[in-house]
């Protein structure tokens, strides 16, 4: 990478994407943390062996852990092989943890993980603060995304053009 390249623009190794919290959350705002991990729970991450469909974030102590977050056990693991599911500390800035436990006292927002991935060899995940949506937002964010994604189909076919052209 040359030193004019964004952070952003930073290689990213995907290794596990929570979809279904864009349909069952509002997102509000997100932050990217660092993930406490044991040496085998590193290696199964690498092998993409993990699963963060049911995980959520809680603040215990003033601290923020990752729980229901499910990393199958290295293979070539030995006794002393990992919990699947165990609670993980997330690594945020103190600034970020008091502004988490204000944001999740008030009424009906939760932590919920987006996308766990590695930058630059190290762990993290992209943690959202959400409000939870009702059944008619979800059918209404259906509807729209059929309807976006038969103009697009209809686009790639020519379909809008030739209505457009005059006769």
């Amino acid at each position: 990478m040359s030193p004019d390249t964004p952070p952003s623009a930073e290689r990213r190794q995907s290794v596990a994407r929570n979809p279904k919290a864009t349909h069952d959350y509002h997102i509000l705002e997100t932050w990217e943390s660092g993930i406490v991990l044991t040496g085998t729970e590193v290696k199964s991450l690498r092998n993409g062996k993990a699963s963060i469909k049911e995980a959520y974030a809680r603040v215990r102590n003033g601290e923020v852990y990752l729980e229901g977050m499910n990393i199958t056990p290295y293979e070539q693991g030995n006794r002393h092989n990992h919990d699947p599911v165990r609670s993980r500390k997330l690594l945020l800035h103190r600034r970020e943890i008091e502004k988490l436990i204000g944001a999740v006292e008030q009424k009906g927002l939760t932590l919920v993980p987006l996308e766990l991935y590695f930058r630059s060899g190290r762990a993290k995940v992209v943690l959202a603060l959400g409000r939870g949506k009702k059944t008619h937002d979800k059918r209404e964010a259906l509807k729209r995304r059929v309807s976006e994604r038969e103009a697009a189909r209809d686009v790639s076919r020519g379909l809008v053009r030739a209505a457009r052209e005059p006769r």
